[in-house]
């Protein structure tokens, strides 16, 4: 057997562009004397590439995790909020939203249905009900790759005064996010899956129209911010560094060097590109007469993701057994149980392939043959 074929691009990217390496490995080298010019010659670019005007308002973060729980422990909500969320959540959302139910607030769960991921009409109809301080949904499940609809939300919720939180971090890197236009009040992303840098950077976005309450670090006096005092804490309207730790400069360099590396022409059609890859990938699975496929058949509905489970074969099983023939995929609940809640497949979870944002035709044509050679001794092929 030649090379692995690695297809589990939304868990992680691998391997890092050359480019990307290379950068981390200067950033290993500087000096001191180098680091804040080097910050924010990396900051700048990251801005740039996520159409962020004022560098002030995007938090470089240890990750999409960290930017998540960040955001939902320091934005204000009034006694007795209600928060809406999507039943598409990866556990860094639901797990910081269930601590603010345990804290008297409100959850409100919007189940899919036979139309649509996220159904507006619902929202709409909580919104109208009062009383909703945030909607915080994915931007895509990580599980099926299905897209919600973050535009519309973000529109309807903003009709209400209701602040949106945005979990960015299936889509960072295959769909050009421009924040500023987007118009999100918070945006969470991680740096190490279709962004392609390497594990511990992230950021989030913080818009001028978020309403936080953060204790304040009171990292620089005296402070120009819009501050109070209560309970002799200092209350300020926007985060700093010390409240997500200290930036690691070398993923930062990597990150800086990844936006370049995908605004490159070469890669414009990425996502079109891995659509068509995987839908020749589908097209094996659909041939596998014990195969259930799951989320969207229609490609433009969904990232280059499949979400499948072979009848009587646990999902630990396939993933072995595809790890056997070369192919290294995810088996079990994606770190999104509430995904399969509401996939019905919490109890045993589900096989996903991903395809990457510079995957080969060459790796698609030896995984169709490895996945068949793999599966093809549990059942009929039609």
């Amino acid at each position: 057997m030649s090379k692995t074929i690695y297809l589990n691009h939304a868990g992680t990217s691998w391997p890092k562009p050359r480019v990307v390496v290379e950068a981390v490995e200067r950033a290993f080298n500087t000096t001191p004397d180098q680091w804040l010019e080097s910050f924010e010659r990396s900051h700048t670019s990251v801005c740039q590439y996520f159409g962020v005007a004022n560098s002030e308002q995007l938090l470089l973060t240890p990750g999409c995790t960290s930017s998540l729980a960040t955001a939902i422990a320091n934005v204000e909500l009034p006694s007795g909020s209600r928060v809406v969320t999507s039943g598409w959540e990866h556990h860094a959302v639901h797990a910081p939203l269930m601590k603010l139910q345990d804290r008297g607030y409100h959850v409100d769960t919007i189940a899919a249905n036979a139309t649509t991921p996220f159904d507006l009409n619902e929202l709409e109809d909580i919104l109208k009900a009062g009383k909703v301080g945030l909607v915080a949904i994915t931007a895509a499940c990580n599980v099926t790759g299905e897209l919600l609809p973050i535009n519309d939300t973000i529109a309807l919720a903003h009709r209400y005064d209701v602040m949106v939180l945005i979990d960015a971090a299936q889509i960072a890197g295959w769909i050009d996010l421009d924040l500023d236009a987007l118009d999100a009040d918070l945006v969470a992303f991680g740096g190490h899956k279709a962004m392609q840098s390497p594990w511990g950077i992230g950021g989030l976005y913080v818009n001028d129209s978020a309403r936080l309450r953060c204790i304040s670090s009171q990292c620089e006096l005296p402070t120009n911010r819009n501050t109070e005092t209560v309970r002799g804490n200092l209350f300020s309207k926007r985060l700093e560094y010390c409240d997500v730790g200290s930036v690691d400069q070398f993923s930062l360099a990597g990150l800086a060097a990844a936006t370049e590396w995908l605004s490159d022409s070469d890669r414009q059609l990425r996502l079109s590109v891995a659509r068509r890859q995987t839908e020749r990938l589908r097209a094996v699975l659909e041939r596998q007469d014990r195969a259930v496929l799951y989320g969207n058949q229609h490609a433009n509905s969904r990232l280059p993701t499949i979400a499948f489970e072979i009848t009587n074969q646990s999902s630990g099983t396939i993933a072995e057994l595809l790890k056997q023939q070369g192919v290294i995929a995810s088996g079990g609940l994606q770190c999104s149980p509430q995904s399969h809640r509401s996939l019905g497949t919490d109890q045993r979870g589900v096989v996903r392939l991903s395809v990457g944002v510079a995957q080969s035709d060459s790796d698609i044509d030896q995984a169709i043959e490895r996945i068949d050679a793999a599966l093809k001794p549990l059942g009929r092929t039609a």
